[in-house]
């Protein structure tokens, strides 16, 4: 993508020229703009920009600015940028510096350590912040929530990172579609051939089925950017925050079986099964290890 020169320049609507389209044609990658390429920055550009803002954390102002364009993929003056994050006073978690990480996270960068022991250092680096803080906005900010949520991370990718479903005898037949057999599964939303392996498993709690991509488009106010753009679910932000919301719906449940040592329960409610069960539990406790070590309650 071409760098757009002037960095602490804002395009908001009204705005017509070149440097419009280029922007829209950036939302449309992100799955976010589905208009034409017209230059007028209008209502729907204008909604687009508001929606990939908040899915990176940024205010959803509707109007372009530095940040907006660094999240987009443009080169923009680094010292403008910093100055509008500045005077903004806003902190977009994927913007974390590696000065500011050991601030943002405390003692959790640590404890991730410890549950991740096949981790790259960098993914819990780049990613560790933004679970804090989709947790933190979830209001999931107990430390019994936080563990459960780093263990069900655990469950899922050792490396830290949101993945895509891998294909097993669990969604493809022998010989079969890739993800067939999630095809016309009515208790994930799918109806047509295709919806398998389009909305099959995706982020940190792997997001299984259009149902869930619909439901939780909406939940995170990014209208249908997920239904339309699937990828969108392995976006580490969003596969933050949409892990964050799924556990909020799940919390009373997860604290209680936790605190009975019932670690079966806990991983059904997010899971629906038990798949997985002995890292979630593993991770868990390990990272409770370490709570307690320095002192911190667990169930609180």
């Amino acid at each position: 993508m071409p760098p757009y020169a002037p960095a602490s320049a804002l395009m908001r609507i009204g705005d017509i020229g070149p440097a419009v389209a280029t922007a829209q044609q950036a939302l449309q990658s992100f799955g976010f703009y589905h208009d034409a390429l017209d230059g007028h920055f209008g209502p729907n550009t204008q909604g687009a920009v508001a929606a990939f803002q908040q899915m990176r954390g940024l205010p959803p102002t509707g109007e372009i600015d530095a940040r907006t364009l660094a999240a987009l993929g443009f080169e923009v003056d680094q010292a403008a940028s910093d100055a509008a994050a500045n005077n903004s006073g806003f902190s977009s978690p994927g913007a974390l510096s590696r000065e500011s990480l050991g601030a943002v996270t405390g003692p959790w960068r640590g404890i991730a350590q410890a549950m991740f022991p096949d981790a790259p250092r960098g993914n819990i680096d780049a990613h560790l912040p933004a679970v804090l803080q989709a947790l933190a906005e979830a209001g999931l900010t107990q430390t019994t929530m936080t563990l459960a949520a780093l263990a069900t991370i655990r469950a899922e990718s050792a490396g830290f990172a949101p993945i895509g479903e891998y294909q097993s005898s669990y969604n493809t037949d022998p010989g079969g579609r890739p993800y067939g057999r999630y095809d016309f599964r009515r208790d994930l939303g799918n109806g047509a051939v295709g919806d398998g392996a389009r909305y099959r498993g995706r982020g940190f709690i792997q997001l299984t089925g259009r149902s869930n991509y619909e439901t939780y488009s909406q939940r995170l106010g990014l209208g249908d950017a997920l239904t339309q753009n699937p990828d969108l679910a392995n976006d580490p932000l969003i596969a933050a925050r949409i892990l964050a919301a799924f556990l909020a719906d799940k919390a009373a449940t997860i604290q209680k079986a936790l605190a009975q040592g019932d670690f079966a329960t806990a991983r059904k409610a997010v899971n629906g099964g038990v798949h997985g069960l002995a890292q979630f539990t593993q991770a868990f406790q390990q990272g409770a290890q370490v709570c307690q070590a320095n002192g911190a309650p667990i169930f609180v």
